[in-house]
């Protein structure tokens, strides 16, 4: 969102900031052109393409994905779900399913560690609530990006964003959606820029802004690439053999080269 905030991006576009899980719904009943949705709700709404290149990701490790539990993973039978984005929930589901013995009992919960544990086994956390549990904190910690990536080898989509056709075919004239996209990102990106998100955000979620660093530089991959599509397209073939999803969507993509 860099050019959106600090450059001129934001004068072509009324802005609304909500949780990944309501982008996508607000995309669904027609109320936003544009949305970062969480991967899975992709093969949930219709008439949607990607915009190229663009992800929030994990080769590895995401640290902001996380099952904190009482148990060993292997013995767990009751998860507390915090449900902002419903591919994490999808891609707990399919661990467990695919390998780890079979589905568990997965409730929604509000993301408070505490009583999310006082009834259930695990808690599934997401965001800043999973970056804040310390690693010293007496749990099981698992993070599910790494999970995934141990199991089959390949990288993680969490979310992209994704923009309507029909709004694609009333933008304005010389509005280059994707370059518009890509171009934020990669101003984002810069190093300088970084620092000023990390020290912005440290009072607001109390963390150090070294950790914040790390996390959006080491922990995030920010591309679409040929094997984050790879993973993306697994994610989804496993979702539809549980049953999570009807079908497997094409991925459909809009390009800079389009406009």
């Amino acid at each position: 969102m860099w050019d959106f905030e600090h450059g001129d991006a934001g004068r072509d576009f009324e802005i609304d900031y909500t949780i990944p899980s309501a982008c996508a719904a607000a995309l669904a009943a027609d109320r936003a052109d544009i949305g970062i949705i969480p991967a899975f709700t992709y093969a949930e709404i219709p008439d949607l393409a990607i915009i190229e290149n663009v992800a929030i990701a994990a080769k590895d490790r995401v640290r902001s994905i996380l099952l904190v539990s009482r148990k060993a993973i292997e013995d767990v039978q009751t998860v507390a779900t915090d449900s902002s984005s419903r591919t994490s929930v999808a891609l707990l589901q399919v661990l467990f399913a695919k390998f780890l013995g079979g589905h568990r009992h997965l409730k929604a919960h509000p993301p408070d560690l505490d009583t999310m544990l006082r009834d259930h086994d695990a808690a599934l956390l997401i965001g800043d609530s999973a970056l804040q549990v310390p690693n010293n904190s007496g749990y099981y910690l698992y993070d599910l990006a790494h999970e995934w990536r141990e199991r089959t080898g390949m990288p993680f989509v969490f979310a992209f964003w994704a923009v309507s056709l029909e709004a694609i075919d009333r933008q304005p004239s010389g509005l280059n959606l994707a370059e518009v996209f890509q171009r934020s990102r990669d101003h984002g990106l810069q190093r300088e820029n970084v620092a000023t998100i990390a020290n912005e955000w440290s009072a607001r979620i109390g963390l150090h802004p070294d950790d914040i660093r790390g996390y959006l530089t080491e922990s995030i991959h920010y591309y679409l690439d040929r094997e984050n599509q790879a993973g993306l397209q697994l994610f989804l073939q496993y979702a539809h053999e549980l049953g999570l999803i009807r079908k497997v969507p094409e991925l459909r993509f809009l390009e800079v080269s389009r406009l």
